[in-house]
């Protein structure tokens, strides 16, 4: 079983890998995932082990991947299995025109994927998935907003002497 999904975010890169790799306050800005934390390593990189709690039916779910591959900004691709269903999830970052297009693919794998079918198991899962990256675009879309609002407040307060450029250079 594969779930796909991308999402274009209106910001430079270096801010979606910045709420991207932040993975300790994911909580703050998406409910898609909870009790996120690091349990082996304290930065996103390969190695380091993350956990959190998805809940894909009624009861939650712990989940505790390795990151097995980072090149920040690039791809990151973490690892894990629990109630016999393995996962390899990719997160790919793209530019194109100013934007960042990221894209999750996680494959499925084990004994119990067939159960998880009776159940709806990829749906649910693709819902959590989207509502993932909606919150990463959600959250570095307000944070650009937040930086081009404070360089305007900047502005204001400290107008640039004439024929000086508007940026503050």
């Amino acid at each position: 079983m594969v779930i796909e999904e991308k999402v274009t975010i209106e910001a430079p890169l270096g801010v979606v890998w910045q709420v991207f790799s932040g993975f300790e306050n994911w909580d703050d800005w998406t409910s898609a995932c909870q009790m996120c934390h690091y349990q082996e390593g304290s930065e996103m990189v390969s190695g380091a082990c993350v956990s959190f709690v998805v809940k894909p039916f009624v009861f939650p779910v712990q989940v505790a991947p390795r990151i097995t591959r980072c090149d920040p900004g690039r791809e990151v691709v973490w690892e894990g299995g629990r109630l016999g269903i393995h996962a390899v999830h990719t997160w790919s970052f793209g530019e194109k025109e100013g934007k960042v297009i990221l894209s999750s693919s996680e494959r499925f794998s084990g004994p119990l994927l067939g159960l998880g079918r009776l159940f709806f198991l990829p749906q649910r899962l693709h819902r959590l998935t989207n509502r993932l990256l909606v919150g990463i675009k959600e959250e570095a879309e307000r944070r650009v907003r937040g930086q081009d609002a404070a360089r305007r407040i900047r502005l204001s307060q400290n107008p640039p002497e004439a024929g000086e450029p508007a940026g503050g250079g």
